[in-house]
């Protein structure tokens, strides 16, 4: 699969802009990319804003032609978080993805994504939006209400936000093509390994839900295996600490 790169000045969502094209009958091709300058109103999973300044941070959708049941569209978000932790690392920025949809440096997050479903006549598959921070400045992280970086924070250096979505690119497309070909199972090993590790101690917090026990490992399609007292729970969603 190429992937096709088309920028944008401003969108308040790539992801929501994406999907209008869909539903105005004209779906982008496999592999299309809209990037954003200047992204107004972003947003995460359970509808959190995800904030960025005009040319600060990297805001991108892409879309992935697929017929996966809709069970493993949670897990491609893990094949984007393996991606973009591979791209970091590659640049001596220590990141790690983290269960479901982050990929963090330490305890401080650096990169979020959001995947969406759709299935239209013409075309049928699913949008993944990706928010990495690149330049976003010490100040600015620290009027976050959770932990937050950038690779500007972590490398001292000023990152060229076309050039970054270049370089990102091809890091994104082996794991997402790993993942159309096999599902969750064909990253489990890569995602337990980076994401674990197995019996970490972890809280799992969504809304009132509340569960604590260890990482046990995770399921056949992505959910995560806590092992609590009361025995072996499966968990879907939730904020992780």
């Amino acid at each position: 699969m190429s992937y096709r790169i088309e920028w944008f000045d401003r969108l308040p969502s790539t992801n929501a802009y994406m999907k209008e094209c869909f539903y105005q009958n004209s779906p982008p091709e496999n592999g299309t990319v809209f990037a954003t300058r200047d992204q107004t109103a972003g947003r995460g999973r359970s509808q959190r804003r995800w904030t960025s300044g005009p040319d600060t941070n990297l805001c991108f959708s892409l879309f992935v032609e697929t017929d996966c049941p809709l069970i493993e569209v949670a897990s491609s978000t893990m094949a984007a978080a393996l991606g973009i932790a591979d791209y970091l690392n590659g640049r001596n920025i220590a990141a790690a993805p983290k269960w479901p949809n982050d990929v963090l440096v330490g305890t401080r997050k650096i990169c979020g994504i959001l995947s969406e479903r759709v299935d239209v006549p013409a075309s049928r598959g699913i949008i993944v939006g990706i928010g990495l921070n690149v330049n976003m400045s010490s100040e600015e992280a620290a009027a976050i209400d959770r932990p937050a970086t950038s690779m500007l924070i972590e490398s001292g250096r000023a990152g060229n936000l076309s050039r970054t979505l270049e370089e990102l690119i091809p890091f994104l497309k082996h794991w997402i093509e790993q993942w159309n070909a096999g599902g969750f199972s064909s990253l489990r090993n890569s995602w337990t390994e980076k994401a674990g590790p197995i019996g970490k101690p972890l809280k799992v917090h969504d809304g009132a839900f509340y569960k604590e026990g260890t990482l046990a490992g995770f399921g056949n399609h992505g959910e995560l295996l806590l092992q609590t007292s009361q025995g072996l729970e499966t968990i879907w969603s939730g904020d992780v600490s």
